[in-house]
């Protein structure tokens, strides 16, 4: 059933005075996963404030949590004419003023201010009204299944405009089969490895042999305990792995009032537990110094589960020993990756764009959309110049089949492989409360990875926390 915006709102704010009466300390989520995470995000802005030059101008209002599509739209839309200095603005050929409202992610800052503004959305002047917003795979649900977010096909876009894109990146904005955004990346997950210490561990840096060596989790293990007799860590951190379990449950996170704990997510927890206590993780957290460090040229982690955006971004920044330095080898651990598929298939973040309700300019809308998720052409030149995968199966099978590499991987067409992981996401089991879920599992038990909580105690700190969050739900069932 559709659920408006209103009494998300609403339960959002109860939730929030139960926590403040509780006086409980909040524990840190994760950063969103997509590709600007690794980019510094513009100071927090509204809309520009200086007005355009032309008063009569037509007005398109975009709002996003960083500069990605920002700059993927400078880019490559072709209707752009030209950038404002400070980039707060970009004019379109026919005029139309296209104003960024950039709100970075951190302590839900992004959402909470979409919120205020989409619920004002009826009473705003017309050049004042969002046009466009962006959402990510964590909290979709939250928008796709509200009254404030348009069905695409009422722009006009047609099954045969989207029938060349991977079929999960349309499902995750799908509500009873009405789809209300669409997006420009797919954003599969492989297992990025240091190819000099997979010489070292297994004797070879072959991605086929490394693979095989890989392909599921009792080898993974295999390796880690090989790798840790070298005097390496496996992995980086406590949460290195948990996509690729997160991604592979049997059931949603939460049936009807009643959340269910999947057997696969525990399995992540004896994992994590043991490699932590065997010392073959380096008890680092995602998006720590710790965990970046690990990936430069001192690093000594085997490898990092990795999605599209995360290789051609943050690996990439962080394997420098020189951060402005230039991309080529010798720069630190440049050169000295490469991917493989892992134990398991996943996905891991993405970017959505999404009409809003009651914009003024529904053309230009479909015009973006369809330039910058659906042209083939487009989406290949956005995956040769910047190596993101793009949203166009054609497309991305023709780069796969190419002489396309990367240098950053020694020369390997990582393409190829994202293809082909690409079309085994399964996003059946995706729901409104990913979000909240995945991050309390991953805070709840830290302590007890480390030694200073019982199971029990992390179960108990898992409930507390997800029923602050969503006073909803009424309990917790463990496998």
């Amino acid at each position: 059933m559709k659920k408006n915006l209103k009494s998300l709102l609403a339960i959002l704010m109860a939730a929030a005075m139960i926590f403040a009466l509780a006086a409980c300390g909040s524990s840190s989520a994760e950063p969103a996963a997509s590709a600007a995470d690794s980019a510094a995000a513009p100071a927090e802005a509204s809309a520009a404030e200086e007005a355009p030059a032309d008063a009569n101008a037509k007005v398109l209002n975009i709002w996003c949590w960083n500069d990605e599509f920002q700059s993927r739209f400078n880019d490559y839309y072709p209707e752009v004419k030209e950038v404002a200095a400070d980039k707060s603005t970009t004019t379109l050929n026919d005029g139309t003023i296209v104003k960024w409202t950039i709100n970075p992610n951190d302590d839900n800052n992004y959402q909470n201010k979409l919120d205020e503004a989409l619920l004002k959305q009826d009473s705003v002047a017309d050049n004042e009204k969002i046009d466009i917003f962006l959402i990510e795979a964590d909290y979709a649900l939250k928008y796709v299944d509200s009254d404030y977010t348009m069905p695409i096909a009422d722009l006009g876009i047609t099954d045969a405009d989207l029938a060349d894109q991977y079929q999960y990146t349309k499902d995750i904005v799908s509500v009873g089969g009405v789809q209300k955004g669409t997006t420009w990346q797919a954003t599969p997950g492989l297992f990025a490895y240091r190819r000099s210490i997979a010489k070292d561990v297994l004797g070879t840096d072959d991605p086929d042999q490394v693979q095989e060596a890989l392909s599921d989790w009792s080898k993974f293990n295999d390796v880690a305990e090989k790798a840790a007799e070298k005097g390496y860590f496996m992995l980086s951190g406590y949460d290195d792995a948990y996509r690729t379990f997160s991604n592979n449950v049997s059931a949603p996170w939460v049936d009807g009032t009643t959340v269910k704990v999947d057997p696969n997510l525990m399995t992540w927890v004896e994992q994590t537990k043991e490699f932590t206590d065997k010392g073959y993780n380096n008890k680092s957290s995602l998006w720590d110094a710790t965990w970046a460090a690990d990936q430069g040229p001192e690093g000594k982690v085997f490898g990092f589960f990795y999605s599209t955006w995360g290789i051609n971004f943050t690996l990439l920044g962080n394997s420098k020993a020189d951060p402005d330095g230039p991309d080529e080898v010798g720069n630190g651990a440049f050169g000295d990756y490469a991917v493989c598929y892992g134990p398991e298939s996943y996905y891991w973040g993405g970017t959505w764009i999404c009409a809003a309700t009651g914009t003024d300019d529904p053309e230009t809308v479909k015009d973006i959309m369809l330039k910058l998720t659906c042209d083939k052409d487009i989406m290949k030149k956005i995956t040769e110049d910047t190596q993101d995968f793009t949203n166009t199966i054609s497309g991305m099978n023709e780069i796969a089949s190419s002489d396309f590499k990367s240098d950053f991987l020694g020369g390997q067409n990582h393409i190829a492989l994202f293809a082909e992981s690409a079309s085994k996401i399964d996003m059946s089991n995706a729901g409104p409360y990913d979000q909240g879920c995945n991050e309390e599992m991953q805070a709840a038990f830290k302590d007890y990875f480390n030694g200073n909580a019982t199971m029990d105690e992390a179960k108990a700190a898992f409930e507390t926390a997800i029923k602050e969050k969503y006073p909803e739900l009424t309990e917790v069932v463990w496998p």
